[in-house]
């Protein structure tokens, strides 16, 4: 064989390997380094409260949200599980379907449910419910969250004592000059002013009061969230530091790369755990 020969052969041979050996996603750790998932599972294992930042229409994500859960209840069993994706005022209903006293269809006439609820959180909350955990509905009702953004925190003066107490106690620490809130500002160039960043960041506030004051001493809670409700270590986690600050809390957040590579510094320092999915995975909506 020539040596041009031998040189393509081995090409094609590098390019056939690496075809072959194709990754839809890749956990690292904080320093940027490949970790496996059974090693962060008994890292997470030893926290109370673990954030999972996801894309919401990224089936990698909720592939390994199930997974984790599964992997982290039979470590523990009594963990928790929370989301953003349920509100508040929606966690009568949820009771009645974990206590199987009401039906999907029950379920879905009772709560706002997200749209991609079916095929991308039904089955966390069915794992519950099949294994007597207690599941979190964490947000404020959007409508609150709403009036804020158009009328501001002084809006929710007026509501009552009974809807008051869905939302995080008021007033709220609060803190603009956050790096994630000011790039909120900039993303939508000024529009909305600081009441786009109170709607945000009362949301966040109520998911952290509801993790914190729902945790009983020796007891994990894995909570489902946005990636911006999480990332570098701000919103959820921020307003956990302000309401339970003896929590050790860890998060895990997604980032989007070619061929699963390596995360960035600045990339991998988002998150104790990144999550590196495969940008060509195809989204769910």
């Amino acid at each position: 064989m020539t040596k041009i020969g031998y040189t393509l052969s081995l090409c094609l041979s590098l390019l056939f390997a690496q075809a072959q050996n194709l990754q839809a996603y890749q956990l690292y750790d904080s320093s940027g380094v490949a970790i496996r998932f059974d090693q962060m599972v008994q890292e997470m294992a030893a926290a109370d409260v673990v954030l999972f930042g996801e894309l919401h229409n990224n089936p990698i994500c909720h592939w390994l949200q199930i997974e984790l859960t599964k992997a982290l209840h039979a470590q523990d069993s009594s963990l928790i599980l929370g989301a953003e994706m349920l509100e508040r005022d929606n966690q009568e209903a949820l009771n009645l379907y974990l206590a199987d006293s009401i039906d999907q269809k029950g379920l879905d006439t009772l709560a706002r449910l997200w749209p991609n609820y079916q095929t991308d959180y039904k089955m966390l909350v069915d794992f519950a419910k099949d294994s007597g955990l207690t599941f979190i509905a964490t947000n404020i009702p959007r409508r609150y969250a709403r009036r804020v953004y158009k009328q501001g925190m002084e809006s929710l003066d007026s509501l009552s004592e009974a809807e008051l107490a869905f939302i995080a106690p008021l007033p709220m620490p609060f803190d603009a000059s956050l790096p994630g809130y000011q790039a909120m500002l900039e993303m939508m160039g000024g529009h909305g002013g600081e009441n786009l960043v109170k709607a945000q960041a009362i949301k966040d506030a109520t998911m952290a009061y509801s993790i914190a004051q729902s945790l009983e001493p020796g007891q994990m809670l894995l909570h489902f969230n946005g990636d911006y409700h999480s990332k570098d270590f701000e919103g959820i986690s921020w307003y956990l530091n302000q309401y339970a600050p003896d929590l050790k809390v860890l998060t895990l957040s997604t980032v989007l790369k070619s061929q699963v590579e390596k995360p960035t510094a600045e990339e991998a320092a988002k998150a104790d755990f990144i999550l590196v999915v495969d940008e060509d995975v195809t989204t769910s909506y």
